[in-house]
């Protein structure tokens, strides 16, 4: 073959190979991460109602939060709007406490046909844990941890909820990472009123805010499908 015959192949090879390397690329553009859905639109109550706990105090928004004052012992929000997700979620508070030695932002959320309370500076201010799993509370079942919380100090609250596994974190440090396979999660009683999404304090003022909810990414999905190893 001539030089110039094998120039002109060349060329005719080249036009054939870059739509296909052009499709090859498309086809591995990274998804679309799930988008954030905001529950609080920071001016009202719209879409929520103060939680009936017995005795509560005055919810009311300050400054773009909503601020759960000292009841008798227990004032809370609940989430009004039947759309809020069972399985395959996040959800995202900013909280913080005002005033009180107690929990400021605990929150109550579904597990497919469950209920759990990630609780968040209770029993003196410190503890962090779930509630309840096979009818222990977070001082009883484990999987608890002490943190000293700022009065003032804003903190984000992480909840992941998937097939098999719950995940609970306080701004970046994971406290929660549970199996769920086989387990039962409840409530106190006390926080029944609370369902299917709440958040609550107790014989403390709160304040929440930047309250939001998204699904999961498939590669996240995968993962908290996948039960726990023995030994991780």
């Amino acid at each position: 073959m001539t030089l110039s015959l094998r120039i002109v192949a060349a060329l005719a090879l080249g036009c054939f190979l870059v739509p296909v390397l052009v499709i090859e690329t498309r086809g591995q553009e990274k998804p679309a991460e799930p988008a954030w859905k905001a529950l609080f639109d920071g001016k009202t109550l719209t879409g929520w109602k103060s939680t009936p706990f017995v005795g509560e105090g005055k919810v009311s928004i300050k400054e773009g939060a909503i601020r759960m004052e000292k009841g008798k012992k227990l004032t809370g929000v609940t989430y009004a709007r039947a759309d809020f997700p069972k399985t395959d979620y996040e959800v995202e508070i900013e909280a913080r406490k005002i005033e009180g030695g107690d929990f400021f932002a605990t929150t109550t959320f579904p597990v497919a046909d469950q209920f759990a309370s990630f609780v968040v500076g209770g029993w003196g201010g410190t503890l962090v844990g779930l509630s309840s799993i096979n009818g222990s509370d977070a001082s009883e079942n484990g999987m608890s941890k002490n943190i000293t919380f700022e009065e003032g100090k804003w903190y984000k609250l992480r909840v992941k909820v998937g097939k098999v596994r719950l995940q609970c974190f306080v701004d970046q440090e994971k406290i929660i990472d549970l199996d769920t396979t086989d387990l039962r999660l409840n409530l106190r009683f006390e926080m029944f009123p609370a369902r299917p999404f709440g958040i609550a304090t107790y014989d403390t003022i709160g304040e929440v805010r930047a309250i939001k909810v998204r699904g999961l990414a498939d590669r996240e999905k995968k993962e908290l499908a996948q039960p726990i190893k023995e030994g991780n």
